[in-house]
């Protein structure tokens, strides 16, 4: 049958009614399962104890509403060739040769959609949580079956393909720790430093606007390493997820402010000079003569 037979053979009146009738209704199958994919998402979401089981339902749902929309459009597309005389089996039938052709020619696009269904189940990665994969880190913002999408700090988008994800370091769950490694001087006591930063840290955490989000005292480990450079002392401070730096500048400023004001000694770099006969020379002190 030539495409003119083809024409001819149609109803197009009775043909652009089925037409209109499976857009209509494929919309309206496309809006009805996003809506109750919503709802179901909104109704977890407030039975949620935690933030974490909120981002999950936001992941999990937007993967669904993905799922559901691919479901529906292709169906629609099967009713489509249905109505216009298209032959649905050669289709099917090449779909299925072609599934095995991919299947052989496109295995890291099969192992991208293994991946990620495992990353889903297993609750690895969600939407909002602060992710390191691949070697990228970031915000996450959306999460598919092919791969995650990541927002760093500088705003760059990253899309990861879920293949390529094989340890999932995450910031987000549940607490998190600011770190800090304050250097000073050798020749500077190491007691009244200490005191200093446990003064400043009760302080930080009394405010009203950094009261929630620290979780516990400052924990002071100690002399981390004694060189000729200065002595480091490490601190950490358990604070809510993705709340650590904020934690961690303000500690930071707070304590630098108090170093100024108590003159605590801090390394500062000197000159080193060498010596005709290759010795260490102290550098020259006042205007040259």
């Amino acid at each position: 049958m030539n495409v003119t037979q083809w024409f001819e053979k149609i109803d197009w009146i009775q043909a652009g009614g089925r037409l209109l009738a499976i857009l209509v209704i494929t919309f309206l199958l496309i809006f009805i399962a996003r809506r109750v994919i919503g709802t179901l998402e909104r109704f977890t979401a407030s039975h949620a104890h935690d933030p974490e089981a909120r981002r999950r339902a936001a992941t999990v749902s937007n993967i669904l509403s993905k799922l559901a929309t691919s479901i529906i459009t292709a169906i629609a597309v099967l009713a489509v060739f249905d109505t216009l005389g298209i032959p649905i089996m050669p289709f099917l039938a090449t779909a299925g040769v072609a599934g095995i052709a991919i299947a052989f020619g496109a295995q890291s696009l099969v192992k991208d959609f293994f991946r990620g269904f495992f990353l889903l189940a297993g609750n690895q990665i969600r939407q909002g949580d602060v992710v390191e994969i691949a070697g990228k880190s970031g915000l996450v913002e959306d999460v598919t079956l092919r791969y995650v999408q990541l927002r760093d700090y500088a705003g760059n988008v990253h899309f990861v393909p879920n293949g390529e994800i094989t340890v999932v370091t995450s910031s987000s769950r549940g607490y998190a720790y600011a770190v800090y490694d304050v250097i000073i001087a050798v020749e500077q006591p190491v007691e009244p430093v200490i005191e200093l930063m446990r003064e400043v840290a009760a302080g930080l955490r009394a405010h009203p606007v950094f009261r929630p989000k620290i979780l516990d005292d400052i924990d002071i480990a100690g002399i981390e390493s004694w060189t000729a450079g200065g002595i480091t002392l490490r601190a950490r401070m358990k604070t809510q997820a993705l709340e650590q730096s904020n934690v961690k500048r303000e500690f930071l400023l707070r304590l630098k402010q108090e170093f100024d004001e108590k003159r605590i000694e801090q390394p500062r770099n000197t000159v080193i000079m060498l010596g005709k006969e290759n010795e260490l020379a102290k550098p020259p002190e006042g205007p040259p003569a």
